[in-house]
């Protein structure tokens, strides 16, 4: 079983290490569902971590319909994940009917080169995920993280149990979204994925001693004590 742990900064990811993961996917902004980290940070972890660094590539909030200028700037970033020694990358982009925009994925595979790639949750938002499935394995996408359309994995497994079966390992279909230790044993179970997503992550309080206008006293890290509880129920 393979686990990847969503990492939103330095702290996050040398805990998800020390946690026993096998990958982490580093993202920043949680709050509004990931966007691509600062190139800083993703060399930070390339450096300091001796599991796989993927990187999230999301130039903004909001839906995964993308200009050619933002298409553009993903292409960079993918690049720039590249020179930096990332192992992979996670993308997706659709059409506003709810299809992969198969143009846009093809740049950033194209871009990606060695790289791994995965198809993130974009997935769940598309109008026939099982030609979506297929469409990404002709692409040659290693990974696809969904929930299963659903709230979480846990309401969506059975749609990941179909999809999982469907792949029949051309692709590894990976939950996420809503998984700890209460139910990521059932997830894994019923759907047979190989691997799985989650944050494990808690609030951490903010050092400084004034509060600022505007601003939250605390941020997302990383649980190390979470993530082996997690990981400690599929064993």
């Amino acid at each position: 079983m393979n686990f990847e742990i969503c990492a939103v900064n330095i702290q996050s990811a040398l805990v998800a290490q020390s946690a026993g993961a096998q990958r982490i996917e580093l993202c920043s902004a949680l709050d509004v569902g990931g966007l691509t980290p600062s190139l800083g940070l993703i060399r930070a972890a390339v450096q300091s971590l001796d599991i796989p660094v993927h990187v999230l590539i999301r130039p903004r909030e909001g839906d995964f319909c993308y200009s050619d200028a933002e298409l553009s700037i993903m292409v960079e970033d993918i690049q720039a994940c590249m020179q930096a020694g990332a192992a992979g990358v996670v993308v997706g982009a659709l059409t506003p009917d709810g299809q992969l925009d198969l143009p846009k994925m093809k740049a950033m595979k194209a871009a990606a080169g060695h790289m791994a790639i995965t198809c993130h949750r974009a997935f769940d938002f598309t109008t026939n995920p099982d030609l979506a499935l297929e469409q990404l394995i002709d692409l040659g996408f290693v990974r696809v993280l969904s929930s299963g359309q659903a709230d979480s994995a846990f309401v969506g497994r059975f749609l990941l149990k179909k999809w999982v079966d469907q792949a029949a390992g051309r692709i590894a279909v990976m939950p996420g979204g809503g998984l700890n230790a209460g139910n990521i044993h059932e997830v894994i179970a019923f759907t047979g994925a190989k691997d799985v997503h989650f944050t494990g992550k808690t609030k951490v309080e903010t050092l400084s001693k004034k509060e600022l206008p505007g601003l939250e006293s605390w941020h997302w890290e990383s649980n190390e004590a979470l993530i082996q509880g997690v990981i400690h129920q599929t064993n």
